[in-house]
């Protein structure tokens, strides 16, 4: 068979693939000749920035990727964690961001198709998702379109599929005006002694393609991710995959019930480049080379070329290679479920991935070259400047306290998210424990008595702008953070690592010091970085997104029955603050929100005292010493109380000491490390003298009880007050009766 030159390959073509010219001489230099169209497809897929990891993966190689109880780091289809008794977490983050901000719907619901597959393929059954999603200001014309759009495909896919959302982020900011940020997770369970890789074994081997047919959605999807938007950006629709959860939904159920039956020697599902990606990566991660016949690839649509059925993206496909004595077994299964099966390929021993369509061979490369002599750049890059200090004297005091107070709960950035969640089901499937609206989202693990995971999102853009390496270290901590502060132990994490143009040395700095900093976080608090997902090219027309390297944890609670909350105060129960005084003002929200500044650097993060003060409100949680916790966060310890008042239901007294520094530092101020605890009166100087003991600063703020929330003479709201500034920002701005689309 002949390799048809069916399409001429011209500098333009070159480049409309995303292709560097001394990426294209590579090229030639590895095969030995001109590639063929499906040929320069192919590599244009598995070399692009969103396959390859061209630009980070000599940073990604310094993060601390092991620790006692992981099973499977990065590499696989998601990492897979031990919590005991023989059952893992298997998890993992990617983004989806350039597809939601062209087709908001359907970007945003194969995200979540694609992240669950991912969950899965490992032979976990999925329990929990969370999104961290960003989007422009709220008076940005595009802006209203994109929220509702995303969370509409976000619920549609995920409560059709029948997994609970426990948890998330949103944020609004000019800098993602034009690139909002869909970053979802998932998280499954399964059996330590059941996992499922992709790595092929065996020579002769029948490769098979299962689930839903091939059609023309997504083509070049990979690519258009790993490059800039501009003013074509709606030429870029077509790119964008169609969705279907109930289809996923019977290939979840065929696959778990396939790996029951030993069939299954590797799997691998296919996102992002489709066919291309799933079976080169099981061929070279197993030595072997792969030969596939696309006549035998169910189609939906007519006349597809090679080229298009290899660059597809079309959702809920998966490529298995399975032992040939179970075939009529494995295709009865999937049948049952109403799904294709077709053996399209086999493996073979001569490390080539040869391509066979209407009977010519249209691809023969080296398969481990696709993959493993993928770029690798070591780019340019600079720190950015760091801010000078910013003491808070040099920060204007508020002229009312309350009204700043009032500003800050009913602000964009800081309003309840209740109108978001509640557009998802976060109750199916009956485990959930804690949804979203608090530290961090709980599923009980199912058939355990006793064991819940927790599961939180996090970053602070703005630290990272301000200070990459700090801004990275601050991401991992307040994830750390919030699982601690429902008692969890935090096991391990995954990234989404979300930035512009690397090209650029300024942006490129920016991604190194956030890994930097991410790196060392983990080392220090134990938290191994598991999987992750690399999102580059976030730019438009030359404007960056703010850099925002998401972390997502997963953390484990021995005892769900002695988890805490943030809404369980008591009347007489006592206010007390572990981790030290507010003095931080540089990049917080009250300059933001209140001052409309963004000024001085990050709050530090020291990770000595995150692990201290971590341990002992672990320690506490798990005798059931509080009856709330909640970490201090986005503004300061005033937000920390309001939203603790507003979940409890119940007002606070507290003290305000003028001595210890000024009123609106000690307020607003987001020093990092420090937690609100509610206690019994009985037990409050025993908690106190356990703080002592362990080195962890404290203060009596005061009690719990009233409707209003108090705070000596600065400011004293009505608790229903709060509420109402809470909850309304966000369906008042859907529903386009906010009195105005901003920030206050």
């Amino acid at each position: 068979m002949t390799i048809p030159n069916e399409i001429q390959i011209t500098p333009d073509l070159i480049e409309a693939h995303g292709l560097k010219p001394d990426e294209y001489e590579r090229i030639l230099e590895l095969i030995g000749r001109e590639p063929t169209f499906t040929e320069l497809g192919i590599f244009s897929a598995m070399w692009n920035e969103h396959c390859s990891y061209k630009s980070s993966k000599k940073w990604l190689r310094t993060l601390p990727t092991d620790g006692p109880q992981v099973i499977q780091g990065p590499g696989e289809n998601a990492g897979v964690v031990d919590i005991g008794d023989g059952q893992c977490v298997v998890f993992k983050m990617e983004s989806h961001n350039h597809p939601s901000y062209i087709e908001p719907y359907q970007g945003a619901a194969t995200g979540v198709g694609g992240i669950l597959r991912d969950v899965f393929t490992m032979g976990a059954r999925p329990i929990a998702t969370m999104n961290a999603l960003r989007f422009g200001e709220p008076d940005h014309p595009k802006t209203h379109h994109l929220v509702a759009g995303v969370v509409a495909g976000v619920g549609g896919y995920g409560n059709s599929f029948g997994v609970p959302t426990v948890g998330g982020e949103v944020e609004f900011d000019a800098r993602y005006n034009g690139n909002c940020l869909v970053n979802a997770f998932a998280a499954g369970l399964a059996d330590t002694d059941a996992i499922f890789y992709s790595e092929a074994k065996g020579v002769g081997l029948p490769v098979v393609y299962l689930g839903a047919k091939t059609g023309r959605d997504g083509v070049g999807g990979a690519t258009m991710a790993s490059a800039e938007f501009d003013e074509s950006i709606e030429e870029k629709r077509p790119t964008v995959q169609v969705g279907d959860p109930f289809t996923e939904k019977c290939l979840l159920e065929a696959c778990l019930e396939l790996m029951q039956t030993g069939a299954v020697i590797a799997i691998q599902d296919m996102g992002a480049a489709g066919l291309t990606c799933s079976a080169v990566e099981m061929g070279a991660k197993g030595s072997l080379g792969v030969e596939l016949d696309l006549d035998k690839v169910p189609v939906r649509e007519e006349n597809m070329s090679a080229y298009e059925m290899m660059l597809s993206e079309s959702q809920e496909r998966m490529l298995m290679v399975l032992r040939p004595e179970k075939e009529a077994e494995a295709e009865a299964i999937f049948h049952k479920w109403g799904l294709d099966f077709a053996i399209v390929g086999k493996t073979t021993d001569d490390l080539r991935f040869r391509i066979v369509h209407q009977g010519d061979e249209v691809a023969n490369l080296p398969i481990k070259e696709l993959g493993d002599e993928a770029p690798e750049y070591d780019r340019p890059w600079r720190e950015t400047g760091l801010y000078s200090p910013l003491p808070a004297d040099q920060i204007d005091e508020p002229e009312d306290y309350g009204a700043a107070l009032l500003s800050l709960v009913g602000s964009a950035n800081n309003a309840s998210r209740r109108w978001v969640f509640e557009q998802y089901d976060t109750l199916i499937q009956g485990n959930s424990l804690q949804i979203p609206g608090g530290d961090a989202g709980v599923v009980r693990v199912d058939g355990h008595p006793s064991k819940a995971l927790a599961f939180s999102s996090d970053v602070t853009p703005r630290y990272c702008e301000a200070d990459p390496f700090e801004g990275g270290k601050q991401a991992v901590a307040e994830c750390w953070r919030n699982l601690t502060a429902t008692g969890a132990e935090p096991l391990a994490a995954t990234d989404n690592l979300n930035f512009g143009n690397p090209e650029r040395p300024e942006i490129m700095g920016q991604l190194v010091k956030a890994i930097e900093g991410i790196g060392e976080a983990c080392s220090m608090l134990g938290f191994p970085i598991v999987s992750g997902n690399v999102s580059l090219y976030n730019e438009t027309n030359g404007e960056a997104i703010l850099p925002t390297p998401t972390i997502a944890g997963v953390g484990l609670i021995s005892d769900w029955s002695k988890m805490a909350t943030i809404g369980g105060a008591n009347d007489g129960d006592v206010v007390i603050l572990l981790g030290g005084d507010g003095t931080h003002l540089g990049q917080s929200a009250y300059m933001r929100d209140c001052l409309g500044q963004a000024d001085g650097p990050p709050p530090a993060v020291d990770l000595y005292v995150e692990r201290r003060n971590g341990k002992v409100v672990r320690s506490a949680i798990r005798n059931g010493q509080f009856t709330a916790c909640h970490d201090i966060s986005d503004g300061g310890l005033a937000l920390c109380l309001a939203e603790m008042a507003i979940a409890s239901g119940k007002g606070m007294k507290l003290d305000i000491d003028s001595e210890i520094g000024p009123a609106h530092a000690q307020l607003f101020g987001e020093d990092q490390a420090r937690y609100v605890v509610t206690v019994s009166s009985e037990l409050a100087n025993f908690i106190c003298i356990n703080a002592e003991g362990a080195g962890v600063p404290f203060r009596r703020l005061g009690t719990v009880g009233g409707d209003r929330l108090t705070m000596g003479d600065l400011l004293s709201i009505s608790v229903e007050e709060l509420r109402t500034a809470h909850e309304s920002w966000f369906p008042d701005y859907m529903d386009g009766t906010a009195a105005q689309a901003g920030e206050g």
